[in-house]
């Protein structure tokens, strides 16, 4: 899954350096669909513009059909000629047995052909107007998740701009003007998306282009949302959303330029979707991070070559050879990933339970987790090494069972917070061993008869070791609790003595917390 994350971000950052310098409308259609081809791995990519009778097959990458390579699409006929007419987007896994768009037997005939069963199509949009659709496909069932159809959306916007673009170059030669204000935005744009810029800094680049201040949102009004990607003007100043495909990722304002020009609002519209391309390739990148520390945790945990994953933690911007605090803890995994890779540490799951290693040298960090995940955390170190944290995660493990079955819900602690318990169920601790030489023949002896007694010794010391208050908590006569409690004596011998006592109170706490 990460080496799929980085071939398709190293694919988006080609895709925009080969439309940058693309002035042929041909060459243009040819890279995106190669491109849409690469970044979701199918057998097939091909495009299709729009004219009034529908749309017509324009390019494609990876097909063999000539009949497929003609077909032509009736408006709202087939997937494609369903999105040119919705400009929305549609994946069908099973394109025969989709019954949502209407089939033709001359689209089918060339669908049969090309051998293609899934599809996905996205529409490119200038403005409002549907100019053609970017389609993905295989020639197996698969499913396409929202993920990848944000992405070929987002490609299909940065597309619909590079055609534009292209399209102006070519066939307004006359507005010298223009066409050089709209090559300068053109190039310092994706020179932002080549260098991995950020959202700030394309709302700076664009606010000098246009003479006004340009900020970045992480909502907009709902009239900014249904223009669908075109500004709007709303008491002064210009709207526009920020969208990867359907998907609302915020917007932009633009402020100071009431009267903003035809070409001066595309520029600003086109600026939106570069926003939008920037954002969505930053949430990829935190997205494969965070899987690549979520797979670093485990194979520490798995006990995997040290060596290796220092290299690998490294390469995310952690230094396991310092000190870290290893937590435990339970549940919210999103939380856990977000506060791991904001402190620089590592997150990921074991079972039901989330691990954290944190660069620290103190484990009071446990007490901020806990709030910040609002969990219970079992907390070990300071520990420098996979070995080592590897170690360190099986204390960590059974510091938060303690809490647990302490009913200390909400609370981080480390071994050595827990006192005796700590001591006892602490590295290397044999609590079975221990339970069993001290509580063995009472244990043995309610497990073959069926008999109370370990549960009576536990609420005869709950009550004081007060016999009144015990048999009346357990139901019985005091005779029966005095019968039990000297059927103890028989199997344990003098249990009652000081030392003795305290052995047996603990075994009895302890088989308790073993559940």
């Amino acid at each position: 899954m990460t080496r799929r994350r980085e071939a398709e971000l190293a694919a988006l950052f080609e895709t925009a350096s080969e439309l940058a310098g693309m002035r042929d409308p041909d060459a243009v259609l040819r890279s995106i669909v190669r491109r849409a081809r690469t970044l979701l791995g199918t057998d097939v990519s091909y495009l299709s513009m729009n004219d009034p009778a529908g749309t017509y097959m324009r390019v494609t990458d990876g097909s063999f059909s000539p009949l497929f390579q003609k077909v032509r699409l009736g408006l709202g006929e087939g997937l494609g000629g369903l999105v040119a007419q919705t400009a929305r987007p549609y994946a069908t896994s099973d394109y025969f047995g989709d019954a949502r768009f209407n089939h033709t037997r001359p689209i089918d005939s060339a669908v049969r052909d090309e051998g293609l069963v899934a599809i996905l199509g996205v529409p490119l949009k200038l403005d409002s107007k549907v100019i053609g659709v970017l389609y993905a496909a295989d020639r197996t069932s698969r499913e396409f998740p929202p993920e990848e159809v944000a992405l070929l959306s987002s490609l299909a916007d940065h597309a619909a701009i590079a055609i534009d673009t292209a399209s102006l170059f070519a066939t307004i030669q006359s507005h010298n003007e223009a066409m050089k204000r709209a090559e300068e935005a053109h190039d310092r744009l994706t020179d932002l998306v080549l260098r991995g810029g950020s959202a700030a800094e394309v709302a700076a680049a664009v606010g000098e282009l246009l003479g006004g201040p340009v900020e970045v949102l992480e909502t907009v009004p709902t009239q900014a949302v249904r223009a669908n990607g075109r500004a709007v003007l709303l008491d002064d100043v210009w709207m526009c959303a920020v969208l990867a495909g359907s998907e609302l990722l915020g917007g932009i304002t633009l402020a100071g330029r009431p009267d903003l020009s035809d070409v001066d609002r595309r520029l600003f519209e086109r600026s939106a979707a570069v926003t939008a391309l920037l954002l969505l390739l930053r949430r990829t990148v935190a997205e494969a991070e965070n899987k690549v520390r979520g797979e670093l945790i485990t194979d520490i945990l798995d006990g995997r070559d040290a060596t290796g994953l220092l290299a690998r933690a490294r390469r995310v911007g952690v230094e396991l050879s310092e000190p870290h605090v290893v937590l435990v803890a339970d549940g919210n995994l999103p939380g856990a990933t977000h506060y791991a890779s904001v402190h620089r540490g590592l997150a990921g799951s074991r079972g039901r339970d989330v691990v954290l290693a944190l660069p620290s040298s103190s484990t009071s960090v446990a007490r901020e987790v806990a709030k910040a995940l609002d969990a219970t955390v079992g907390a070990s170190g300071p520990v420098a090494g996979p070995v080592a944290i590897a170690a360190a995660y099986e204390q960590a493990r059974r510091c938060l069972k303690a809490l647990r079955q302490l009913g200390r819900e909400k609370d981080a602690a480390t071994m050595d917070d827990l006192g005796f318990v700590g001591v006892l169920l602490g590295d290397r601790a044999d609590v079975s061993g221990y339970v069993r030489s001290v509580l063995g023949p009472v244990l043995d002896y309610d497990s073959e008869r069926g008999t109370e007694l370990v549960r009576t010794l536990e609420v005869y010391f709950r009550c004081g070791a007060n016999l009144s208050r015990a048999k009346a908590e357990l139901h019985l006569h005091v005779n029966t609790v005095t019968q039990r409690l000297d059927r103890v004596s028989s199997l344990l011998g003098d249990w009652q003595s000081p030392d003795r006592v305290l052995e047996v109170q603990l075994a009895l706490r302890l088989l308790r917390l073993q559940g």
